[in-house]
């Protein structure tokens, strides 16, 4: 549901190429932190004409089962209750599995154009990746991928512009390319590199810990690490992480997490003997995230419940008791570390400024006074960073990045001259290092790495990929539509630049957690673009593109808002004659896959075609699962009445519309998902196919051994895409060659 945030990087909301990118920020503590990451000619007649009811499938029989509640004098029937059940475990279930898939993949071999996607996109996929490198004891660490590698290899370079050298390798993992190199963090000499293992895209970590010099693992081993950071001490005798007591047997992908806790462990020791450094166990929903300041003196714990604000809480690592202290002790607003100059700490924050500043606190005092140095501009501040004595703060102007320098007693100081308009982000470094990266992106631009020295304000490029498409044959414009309630909405809109005409359309959207949808650049849509069809991204409310304002507007019992949104840009798309009137289908992953079952519910007749991925489609019971209760702060509580009646309103799964004509609907998720279990999506469509919606087929694609999205392999990712993209393309009429 929510994204994790690696060392020392936060995410955006997307998954590029298997890395995780830090482009504005979403703060480390948040872990609703990337956000991702992520059509023809067939033998039956185009989606302009009404003989693509075709003959209706038959689907798998479904049981159903005699579940009904009361809640709150409502009565909720629940027939398929039974598909909640693991399928690793419950046999009945792995063979509903089995034979949705087979009826799905059927379907799926009649679209010739699935196999065009299939190679179009492997070539799309095929070029060099890289991440901003982190530069530690003098070496730099970085992910890198040649092309259709599974997963990204952390190499190393000896200088900045050395030859690279590989360190971890997780494609020799395992044979289908499913084990992942999750989070990583180098030690601030450089010699060591502990990193989490994460298997079949699940949440569960196993952190291990490589010598960098002899290419040797060590013996440690950290087991049930989750939604954690790798926090290495000073001095390199160990580490910081956190993690959930180990499950019951048999519970380890369904059951509820709760107890987060951080804990050191040093080096050469048994995990047994780890120290234990912070818990809540009167607030056991909090996620607790951790960072050291460059100076190695202080210990960053943010506590949160992922949806809304955060504490914030130190531990003076030069004391020998380590004990924690509170700088903020409440969940109203958002606070981050920018960095510190000995016990004057630089914070990134929305108090009393809800599109963000920068204040300074100075620790020394019992009672540290809060003092404005960046304060709240119109536009809206991301990601700040004290590097090489200047404050560099990005900031977003109707979602575009602009970089600008400020001194660190707040004097403007220029700005950083990027490339063009998209996204920027990075700029992590010691405060007196004058050397620092960054990467640009947009969604017509590959991300290319920039080395940036300060003092000059200079910058040059370190790492270009070159992409197997003419990418200056690609149109970016960005418009903005006005929701039901006339709000002001911004999108962009991808196309060939020779299309000037009504097009099929790929409309995208996530909509909540405050993740902000910025210009990127990807792969996957530029495949649909190349064949004529148009991709729009919609920046609707729920996200943080306009600030915290923005996301409570889509929050909690402002949900709607978050929808209405999302169909105001399907009626814009039409209204201006970009989208064909049946040519519009919708795509979403996780939150946004609700999005996705939510709308189609409310507007069938708006789209021609429906992609929900790994979508929360049962909002009266999420809660009853693996992380559900993280997400009662966004969503509210079905246990709550006021939040029950407004989740039944629009819960997927429970106002489905018998006797109202449905858009094809190809679902996906995946049987190690432990982030929103597969049970969601598999009650969906059962629900689905068992309803009076039409003839149009509602299918399920299960894939095995990967889970939420992080982690997923790159030939996995090019399957699923390739199959949504022939799907959507055939009910929306794109012509594919």
């Amino acid at each position: 549901m929510f994204k994790t945030a690696k060392s020392r990087q936060e995410v955006l909301k997307f998954k590029l190429f298997g890395f995780r990118f830090s482009f504005q920020k979403i703060p480390l503590h948040r872990v609703a932190l990337f956000a991702i990451a992520l059509l023809f000619t067939t033998p039956f007649a185009s989606a302009s004409s009404e003989s693509t009811t075709m003959m209706p499938i038959t689907y798998p029989e479904t049981k159903r089962v005699d579940v009904v509640e009361e809640r709150f004098g409502q009565t909720i029937a629940d027939p398929y209750r039974w598909l909640e059940n693991d399928v690793r475990n419950d046999k009945e279930v792995a063979n509903w599995v089995e034979s949705q898939n087979k009826v799905t993949n059927a379907y799926l071999n009649t679209l010739p154009s699935r196999d065009i996607f299939k190679d179009r996109l492997k070539q799309l996929y095929n070029f060099e990746q890289f991440s901003i490198p982190v530069k530690q004891g003098g070496r730099y660490f970085y992910l890198y991928n040649s092309g259709l590698q599974n997963q990204p290899v952390l190499h190393v370079r000896d200088s900045v512009d050395g030859a690279g050298r590989v360190l971890i390798d997780p494609n020799r993992w395992s044979k289908d390319g499913a084990t992942a190199l999750a989070e990583w963090s180098a030690s601030d000499d450089g010699k060591r590199v502990a990193y989490a293992v994460q298997d079949g895209g699940s949440d569960w970590r196993t952190i291990r810990v490589l010598d960098v010099d002899t290419g040797k693992v060590l013996e440690d081993e950290v087991k049930w690490a989750r939604f954690t950071n790798i926090a290495w001490i000073k001095d390199g005798s160990g580490f910081f992480y956190s993690r959930y007591p180990e499950p019951k047997q048999g519970e380890t992908f369904q059951a509820g997490v709760a107890n987060h806790v951080v804990y050191f462990h040093a080096l050469g020791t048994p995990q047994t003997q780890d120290r234990l450094v912070y818990a809540t166990p009167d607030q056991p929903t909090l996620v607790h995230t951790v960072d050291i300041t460059a100076d190695g003196r202080y210990l960053t714990i943010y506590s949160t419940p992922v949806a809304i604000g955060n504490k914030l809480t130190i531990v003076d690592l030069q004391s020998n008791h380590w004990k924690p202290r509170k700088l903020v002790d409440t969940l109203d607003d958002q606070w981050s570390v920018v960095g510190n100059v000995g016990t004057k700490f630089f914070l990134k924050t929305t108090q009393d400024a809800p599109r963000s500043k920068v204040v300074t606190m100075d620790i020394a005092a019992a009672d540290p006074a809060i003092a404005d140095v960046v304060p709240e501009q119109d536009s809206i501040m991301g990601n700040a960073s004290l590097v090489g004595g200047r404050l560099l703060v990005a900031s977003r102007v109707d979602v575009k990045t602009e970089i600008r320098r400020y001194t660190l007693d707040g004097k403007a100081d220029g700005v950083v001259k990027l490339p063009g308009i998209g996204t920027a982000g990075g700029f992590k470094s010691d405060p007196d290092d004058q050397e620092t990266f960054f990467v640009f992106t947009s969604y017509n631009t590959p991300s290319i790495i920039y080395r940036y020295d300060v003092a000059s304000n200079r910058l040059r490029v370190w790492a270009q990929p070159k992409v197997a498409i003419n990418l200056n044959q690609i149109a970016v414009e960005q418009r903005f539509y006005k929701s039901k309630d006339g709000t002001r909405i911004p999108m962009f809109i991808v196309r060939r630049k020779d299309v000037t005409a009504a097009a099929p359309t790929l409309l995208y959207a996530y909509g909540g957690y405050g993740i902000p949808m910025l210009p990127e650049f990807l792969p996957a849509p530029l495949g649909w673009v190349e064949q004529g069809g148009v991709f729009a991204i919609a920046n609707i409310r729920g996200g943080s593109e306009y600030g915290k304002a923005w996301h409570e507007a889509g929050r909690r019992q402002n949900k709607q808002n978050v929808f209405d949104d999302f169909i105001a840009a399907g009626e814009y798309l039409k209204a201006q004659g970009i989208t064909l009137q049946d040519g519009l289908a919708i795509q979403g992953g996780s939150n946004g896959g609700l999005l996705v079952g939510a709308v189609v519910n409310q507007r069938p007749d708006l789209f021609a075609a429906a992609l929900p991925q790994v979508g929360v489609m049962d909002m009266l019971r999420f809660d009853q699962f693996t992380g559900g209760k993280l997400w009662l702060d966004e969503y509210g509580s079905p246990s709550q009445e006021a939040d029950f009646r407004n989740l039944l309103k629009y819960s997927p799964y429970h106002n489905i519309q018998s006797g109202k004509t449905y858009p094809a609907i190809l679902a996906t998720t995946a049987d190690t998902d432990d982030r929103v279990v597969p049970g969601h999506t598999f009650k969906y469509v059962a629900a689905l196919q068992a309803a009076d919606i039409g003839d149009k087929p509602h299918l399920v694609r299960i894939e095995t051994r990967a889970g939420h999205g992080a982690g997923k392999p790159t030939d996995k990712i090019v399957e699923e895409t390739a199959d949504m993209w022939a799907f959507a393309a055939h009910w929306t009429g794109l012509d594919v060659k």
